[in-house]
């Protein structure tokens, strides 16, 4: 789902990874596909992205978006985890599992 400033609150309920990327970000596009493998098969957590765009410039600043990719691992809007930049497959599937632990262990998931 992609999300803008007037619906992300209907989304973004539970566990939550959403991918912030940029038009012409080739990192981005390059990771959207990857994310889509490590997360898209999951039960357990929801998969979201955010097109940096003027229309979505208040999820940015909520976010404190400064670079992208960026990856946020939320629960209910609140940011869990956070990482910045292009990440090998390998790597970023070790830290998503990480993340996602770490949340369900916080919150008795």
């Amino acid at each position: 789902m992609w999300l803008k400033n007037d619906n992300y609150k209907d989304y973004l309920k539970g566990l939550t990874v959403v991918e912030v990327s940029g038009e012409s970000c080739a990192n981005c596009l390059t990771l959207m596909p990857i994310l889509d493998r490590l997360v898209g098969h999951r039960e357990d957590v929801k998969l979201h992205h955010i097109e940096a765009a003027e229309d979505t410039m208040e999820l940015i600043e909520k976010f404190e978006i400064q670079a992208v990719p960026t990856i946020l691992v939320l629960y209910d809007e609140e940011i869990k985890a956070r990482c910045k930049g292009f990440q090998p497959e390998e790597i970023l599937e070790l830290w998503l599992d990480a993340k996602i632990a770490d949340v369900k262990k916080e919150y008795n998931l």
